[in-house]
């Protein structure tokens, strides 16, 4: 015998196990699934038991999966629309509170504004009734006005009685003390310097004893005044003071002058 020669193995033939159960799914175009299941252990020449099923196959054509993607991409698509109306209603709300806001302010503004107007307007008005009362009540407490020359400078004087003082002013509603006195002169052709240092020099110097109705008072040194006013009898001179008073009528007692000047 040959030493390559095959020598039969002495183990026995294992038996097969007592079952064996085979699985086998097979998709082909999601049509059948078939399982095999194998009989019992047996001789090895046994034939097997095959046993077909089969089941349903879910697929994208299948009516119940197509009408669940459709309510699943509705409903996702229905959300979308949702959050975007409600970002739109958010937007909105927004940009109207901005304007109410706006327009609220705007309101306000214009109401301060129509306020401030009509307490502006009430003062004004107040104050003109107060100049016109405080005129008359001047014009009352004066003495009669002379004739002539004189007499149409001091009822020019009178006529402004109640006229604001603002410096450097020159009329027709308010006055500096120089430029009302030049003014008055003005109505009877007398041409006076503008300011009070030289109308304290521009006429002929007379003592404060002897002064007479329309002669100009100055306060300060002649040639260096820095007031002036003109005398209307009665111990009286009429003046655009300051701010404070305008113009008004005084007395000498008061507030005495330091020289005066006669110019008629």
């Amino acid at each position: 015998m040959s030493h390559t020669a095959h020598i039969r193995s002495h183990r026995k033939p294992r038996p097969r196990s007592a079952s064996t159960l085979a699985l086998r799914a097979g998709v082909a175009g999601g049509v059948l699934s078939t399982i095999a299941v194998a009989g019992s252990a047996g001789p090895a020449n046994a034939e097997p038991v095959t046993e077909t099923i089969e089941m349903p196959a879910l697929t994208l054509e299948s009516p119940a999966l197509a009408t669940a993607v459709a309510l699943s991409a509705e409903s996702t698509q229905q959300a979308a629309l949702d959050a975007q109306l409600q970002t739109q209603e958010n937007a909105a709300a927004t940009k109207a509170a901005k304007a109410a806001k706006k327009a609220k302010d705007e309101a306000v503004r214009k109401a301060e504004a129509e306020k401030k107007a009509e307490e502006a307007a009430r003062a004004e008005a107040q104050e003109r009734a107060s100049r016109s009362s405080e005129r008359t009540t001047l014009s009352a407490r004066s003495t009669s006005t002379p004739s002539g020359s004189v007499g149409t400078v001091i009822s020019f004087l009178k006529a402004q009685l109640g006229d604001a003082y603002v410096m450097g002013a020159t009329g027709p509603n308010a006055w500096d003390c120089s430029s009302l006195v030049q003014a008055a002169y003005r109505q009877v052709g007398v041409d006076l310097p503008r300011v009070s240092q030289d109308q304290s020099v521009a006429g002929t110097q007379v003592s404060l004893d002897n002064v007479q109705v329309g002669d100009i008072l100055y306060w300060g040194g002649a040639g260096s005044a820095y007031h002036v006013g003109v005398y209307i009898g009665d111990g009286q001179y009429l003046d655009a003071a300051n701010p404070s008073k305008g113009v008004v009528i005084q007395d000498l007692s008061g507030y005495p002058a330091s020289g005066a000047v006669r110019v008629l």
